[in-house]
């Protein structure tokens, strides 16, 4: 079986780090977010299309490096595609039921079973469902008692929304789907989806867990719940450091810090005495000099934070990263 990975995003939301970084290999939680997506998949994928526009290269040569048991095929799109579009430019690859995701989430959706789901309906589709409080930003599934999507709305006002049911961004497809996506930009949500309910668009819900990877809150706010799932083990730190869990902390050669809760912090980097993180990113070979303080923040890779500054609030990278 396959999948395809929606990553062809620029990352505007995560710069200036995606200046230098493309956003699926930002470290969630201590490894590339595209990894945990890859890991997620049910064992019945083999291979993995990783739909891309920005930063392809980096891509290639992570997985030169990291192979992830899984054949990876990557492929660049010159212009912007959107959804519909971006599966339409790797068509070629899929000649079977193949599952299709967006690039920038994690969740706790059952992936096998959805696909279980979606043969036992027999249609062309099926849509991951979450449940929220305010659809407004989101693509909205108006569904009847047997899963069947009978409407879809795509950012609808709170008065006209049918459901609080929105799309979650996964999907299992028949290739026959590839028959209603035209050619170049297409958005699979609001040009193919209205199409097709015809046809059998079934909805799949799923509780748990699920956060759209996009934005720096949002980023954060997927570390700390993989945080509190994963509760990952630590060296074992001096005993002037004060540490709240639940953190990840892969630099160990630090006295006098206060870490977390909520910080992952990469190997190689630098806390000098009486820093402070919390709620945090810090990135490999990352620098925070006496006093300084990262809180709610991202820190690039090689960023130096200077005595007693703090860093609140933002994403911030060293110079090179423009």
């Amino acid at each position: 079986m396959k999948a395809v990975i929606l990553a062809g995003g620029l990352g505007t939301r995560m710069r200036p780090l995606t200046y230098a970084i493309p956003k699926p290999l930002i470290p969630l939680v201590g490894k590339p977010l595209v990894v945990r997506m890859i890991e997620s998949l049910p064992s019945s994928v083999d291979t993995v299309i990783l739909a891309v526009s920005y930063m392809k290269e980096a891509l290639e040569d992570y997985f030169r490096v990291s192979p992830c048991g899984r054949k990876i095929i990557i492929v660049n799109e010159t212009t912007p595609l959107g959804t519909g579009g971006a599966i339409k430019n790797v068509a070629q690859h899929l000649d079977e039921t193949f599952i299709a995701m967006n690039g920038d989430q994690i969740s706790s959706v059952d992936l096998k079973a959805m696909v279980r789901a979606h043969r036992e309906k027999g249609g062309l589709g099926t849509i991951a469902l979450w449940q929220v409080d305010d659809p407004t930003a989101f693509g909205v599934m108006e569904v009847q008692m047997d899963g069947r999507v009978v409407n879809f709305q795509e950012k609808p006002k709170l008065e006209e929304a049918r459901s609080n049911l929105i799309n979650a961004g996964y999907y299992v497809f028949e290739p026959d789907i590839l028959d209603y996506i035209g050619k170049g930009q297409v958005s699979i949500e609001r040009e193919v989806f209205p199409v097709i309910l015809d046809h059998g668009l079934f909805g799949f819900r799923f509780e748990g867990y699920w956060t759209d990877c996009g934005t720096r809150q949002n980023f954060l706010a997927a570390q700390r719940k993989l945080l509190e799932i994963e509760n990952p083990a630590n060296p074992p730190l001096d005993p002037s450091c004060v540490i709240a869990p639940p953190n990840l902390i892969r630099s160990s050669a630090m006295r006098g810090v206060r870490i977390g809760p909520y910080a992952c912090i990469e190997e190689g980097v630098d806390l000098a005495q009486g820093c402070e993180v919390g709620n945090s990113l810090v990135m490999k070979g990352a620098r925070l000099e006496v006093g300084a303080k990262v809180l709610n923040s991202i820190v690039g890779p090689g960023k130096k934070v200077g005595k007693d500054e703090t860093i609140m609030d933002c994403i911030c990278a060293a110079k090179n990263e423009r």
